[in-house]
């Protein structure tokens, strides 16, 4: 009779060994994320020249990053009120600017985020990296399993949607009040999903921490 639940184990190794196996169908979806990160790259360079142009007087450097931030000049309003048109835009202002900055630090934000997606995903549902020894190994990477990474996740988006509402506020009249409201009802979405996940986490984690305590 003993011998009967070793010969299913050995049926069904095959099978087992398929289904672990599957896990590196994973590795071109990460391949992906970094040539996403190559594009992030090359958009962060790109803005950041046409700011130093911008900065040294291009005006067409200027007028792409003014369409790209979507920065409106001031109106000028008819004696009716009506709009007929906007004042132009002959030099780099300090809000242009600080959209633009608040851009480039977005940008940042999400290769962050790429980043803790392609490294903690690869070495977490994938392969061991075998970077324990290796003087540039993230912080991060030390501890991290699948909750540990969904609440880093969690605060990233949280941070890169604080950048979007700020660049919102900043520029806020060009923005109707309805997208204003439903930008802040989104971010707060986030920020309360993050704190169920943070909380969710906690209440699973405790009892084993209490135990090895």
């Amino acid at each position: 009779m003993s011998s009967t639940p070793h010969k299913s184990t050995r049926l069904m190794r095959p099978l087992s060994n398929l289904i672990f196996a599957s896990r590196w169908l994973q590795v071109p979806l990460y391949l992906g994320l970094i040539l996403a990160q190559g594009v992030y790259v090359f958009q962060f360079w790109t803005e950041l020249v046409h700011l130093i142009e911008a900065a040294f007087g291009n005006t067409e450097a200027l007028n792409i990053l003014v369409k790209s931030i979507g920065y409106q000049a001031v109106a000028i309003k008819d004696a009716a009120g009506a709009v007929i048109g906007y004042e132009p835009i002959a030099k780099l202002n300090e809000t242009i600017l600080m959209l633009v900055v608040l851009g480039l630090i977005d940008v940042v934000m999400i290769s962050n985020l790429l980043i803790m997606v392609i490294v903690g995903g690869y070495e977490t549902f994938v392969s061991r990296m075998g970077l324990e020894d290796h003087p540039d190994q993230p912080e991060w990477l030390s501890h991290v399993n699948a909750s540990v990474l969904k609440v880093k996740l969690a605060t990233a988006i949280i941070g890169i949607s604080s950048i979007h509402l700020l660049k919102t506020f900043i520029n806020a009249e060009n923005y109707s009040e309805k997208t204003l409201m439903w930008q802040t009802v989104i971010h707060f979405t986030f920020l309360l999903s993050a704190l169920a996940i943070a909380y969710t986490d906690k209440l699973l984690s405790g009892p084993s921490n209490s135990k090895t305590h």
